[in-house]
């Protein structure tokens, strides 16, 4: 963690997106280790709400299985669940100093530093088989289906086209032919410099 002034990272606020299996959860993690700061996700909170609602959602690759879709459905005929969520999304930019990895807050927020992680859905299911442990045909059905339904949900809620309208981020990075590090190491270079004016 490197040390820099509180009055100097007191507003900064990041967002992170992608598509699932895209890294950006990593990326958001490494991000406020960094900088020295707070970290929330906006899929951790939305599984411990569905905990609240009786689904065994603490496992690893829950959104992927039957009952993670399920509950995608549950949410696509109640905005409740995402609103809760986003409302303590914008509380939390509001105060400033976090990474928020989060679906919704680079269209509803008017401040930060926004980044789009790009990755082929052949990827992103390769990067299912291995941490979720299931064949490539299951992590590509789970995906498209995990990805329509999770659009839908935004386009009804807020109006924007989750994963093709990229017209809020600032920095857009292509991560298919990259390892973990790399990406982490070109966010940082373009923070560094666009957020903490560094050259």
């Amino acid at each position: 963690m490197e040390n820099r002034g509180k009055e100097e990272k007191k507003k900064v606020v990041i967002c992170i997106s992608g598509m699932t299996g895209s890294g950006k959860s990593t990326v958001a993690k490494r991000l406020a280790d960094k900088y020295g700061l707070g970290y929330f996700s906006g899929g951790n909170a939305l599984r411990a709400l569905a905990q609240e609602e009786g689904y065994a959602s603490d496992v690893r690759g829950w959104w992927e299985t039957s009952e993670g879709l399920n509950f995608l459905q549950q949410r696509m005929g109640n905005p409740a669940f995402d609103k809760k969520i986003d409302e303590k999304l914008l509380e939390l930019a509001a105060e400033g100093n976090v990474v928020l990895d989060s679906w919704t807050m680079p269209w509803l927020l008017n401040k930060g530093f926004k980044v789009w992680l790009e990755a082929s859905p052949q990827v992103r299911a390769k990067r299912l088989v291995t941490r979720d442990s299931i064949s490539i045909e299951e992590a590509l059905k789970a995906l498209n289906e995990k990805d329509e339904r999770t659009r839908q949900i935004y386009k009804g809620l807020y109006g924007f086209d989750l994963g093709h309208d990229l017209s809020p981020f600032n920095l857009v990075l292509a991560t298919d032919e990259l390892e973990p590090d790399d990406v982490f190491y070109a966010v940082c270079l373009v923070t560094d410099r666009l957020v903490f004016g560094e050259a």
